[in-house]
């Protein structure tokens, strides 16, 4: 009886002992190392949206908008900092076009990084100087004047998501200090600014950063568009949007000046889609260049 009662005590010890192990290893599972979370991605690509920021109504202090103590993006918090980034063809400096970010900050691509396949080689006290441009798995991208087609992201060898245009790994250069600063262009003569299609940035009244047509992604048929009443899509003006399909007509018409959109569509005149129109395929930065500036009053959308 008594040797029974032994057995017995021997085996609730023995069984807490596995059961303290199992809650041990629980817990020790539960706790991810230290820098876990700045080096675990699960890859997810990003949602590519048309339109700026400001139009997709983008949180404040979120995204390009995210500053750090000190007051620069250099030291904005992960979490927020890469909740979206945007890409704008603009001017800036002498370059025309270039693209910039949402907070105007110029983007530049590196020589010695490959576009076929994506690799970016700028790493340790190279990145601090270069910020690459980095999202987390399925964070938006604004898009104006970038054609969908052509960006892209590309695994570092940190694990981060870095953003590609053209297959070309992009950054920011952190002495540019406001919107219109291009002095990372021609450092070291390998770092320049990064045109519309990944190529490298011209001069104002330089040679086209590219000819290259629109790509079948490019000329699907459009179910949204962001009208906006400045040129170059410009958010110091206001800005109105539409999507669906078949004709939609203009809450202000007679008013656009830019528009940005994902494929194909038919601008019109008068309401109803009426009137004199014209056909359009991606983004237009600049309406007066195709005579339809301050014209638009309806878009269809479909074939």
């Amino acid at each position: 009886m008594r040797r029974n009662r032994v057995v017995s005590a021997i085996a609730l010890v023995t069984a807490g002992v596995f059961s303290l192990a199992a809650c041990g290893s629980e817990q020790q599972a539960a706790v991810p190392p230290p820098d876990a979370a700045q080096q675990v991605d699960t890859g997810a690509a990003p949602v590519l949206l048309a339109g700026t920021a400001k139009a997709n109504n983008a949180q404040p202090n979120t995204g390009d908008w995210a500053v750090g103590e000190d007051g620069t993006a250099n030291t904005a918090k992960r979490e927020v900092s890469r909740n979206w980034v945007q890409l704008k063809a603009d001017e800036a400096g002498a370059l025309d076009p270039v693209v910039v970010n949402g907070a105007g900050l110029t983007l530049y691509r590196f020589d010695k990084d490959t576009a076929k396949p994506s690799k970016s080689t700028c790493n340790g006290d190279c990145a601090k100087t270069w910020p690459p441009v980095l999202v987390n798995s399925g964070s938006k991208i604004f898009l104006a004047g970038v054609k969908r087609s052509a960006v892209g992201t590309v695994k570092r060898d940190d694990g981060t998501q870095q953003v590609t245009i053209g297959g070309w790994p992009v950054y920011r250069f952190a002495k540019d200090a406001k919107a219109g600063d291009t002095k990372g262009q021609g450092v070291g003569g390998t770092w320049f600014g990064v045109a519309p299609t990944g190529q490298k940035s011209v001069a104002r009244g330089g040679a086209p950063a590219s000819n290259e047509p629109s790509s079948p992604e490019d000329r699907q048929n459009a179910t949204s568009a962001i009208l906006f009443d400045g040129k170059n899509f410009s958010d110091n003006e206001p800005s109105q949007g539409l999507s669906g399909t078949g004709c939609k007509n203009v809450a202000r018409p007679g008013v656009t000046s830019s528009i940005t959109t994902s494929g194909s569509l038919k601008l019109w005149s008068e309401k109803d889609c009426k009137g004199r129109s014209v056909v359009i395929e991606g983004d237009v930065a600049d309406l007066s260049e195709i005579n339809f500036d301050d014209t638009a009053a309806s878009v269809f959308f479909g074939s």
